[in-house]
């Protein structure tokens, strides 16, 4: 029979797992082994991962509409968003890096919005609907959020290379700062929601 800490009557600690039997009201336990303030659930959980995941999605679209990269030459001067440095690397005959800034730029984190989006609505609505398969959807945002950022290094790397000084000068573009806090605030956003409340109408349903 599948049981939890909380239906045990046990803390967890977020920073460390360790378990905690509570000797005193919610907020005023510390974790014996790292020093954490332990709660039932994360304070405010939903409402900070909603505010964090809208800001991410509202700057989802300059991020990808403004120009990211801006080449200045002594003849003429270009720029490209996203996907127009995606397209202009796929005919110059450059597939892998745009295949990966493709993939860590536009893929990644409209996975990542939408993924966030569908487990903060269905804990919000106390969906009972395979909770395990939630938790494992969590996890997997939690490991793709790890690379929102390849394509930045992909790009530095891009800027060194063609970086002539006198001959061309590449800087980044207005949509490289919404770009970076889409990335801050999609992990922000992760980081606040607390994945036991997957878990709670389940419980409250054996009760």
């Amino acid at each position: 029979m599948r049981t939890t800490a909380t239906a045990e009557g046990l803390l967890v600690c977020r920073s460390c797992a360790q378990l905690h039997r509570p000797c005193g009201p919610e907020g005023e336990n510390a974790c014996a082994r790292c020093g954490e303030i332990l709660y039932w659930r994360k304070p405010e959980s939903l409402a900070r991962s909603w505010v964090f995941l809208v800001l991410a999605a509202l700057l989802y679209i300059p991020s990808n509409t403004l120009p990211v990269i801006e080449t200045n030459t002594i003849i003429s001067s270009t720029s490209n968003t996203i996907l127009g440095g995606v397209r202009s690397l796929w005919e110059d005959g450059d597939y892998l890096i745009a295949v990966v800034i493709f993939i860590a730029s536009i893929v990644i984190p409209g996975v990542k919005l939408a993924g966030m989006a569908f487990l903060l609505s269905t804990v919000q609505s106390r969906w009972t609907w395979r909770p395990r398969t939630r938790a494992r959807l969590f996890r997997l945002v939690e490991i793709i959020g790890r690379w929102s950022m390849t394509d930045i290094y992909v790009g530095a790397a891009l800027v060194a290379l063609v970086q002539f000084n006198a001959i061309a000068q590449v800087s980044a573009g207005p949509a490289a700062l919404p770009f970076a806090a889409v990335v801050i605030f999609t992990m922000m956003s992760a980081i606040s929601f607390d994945p036991r409340l997957i878990w709670d109408p389940v419980d409250a349903c054996h009760e």
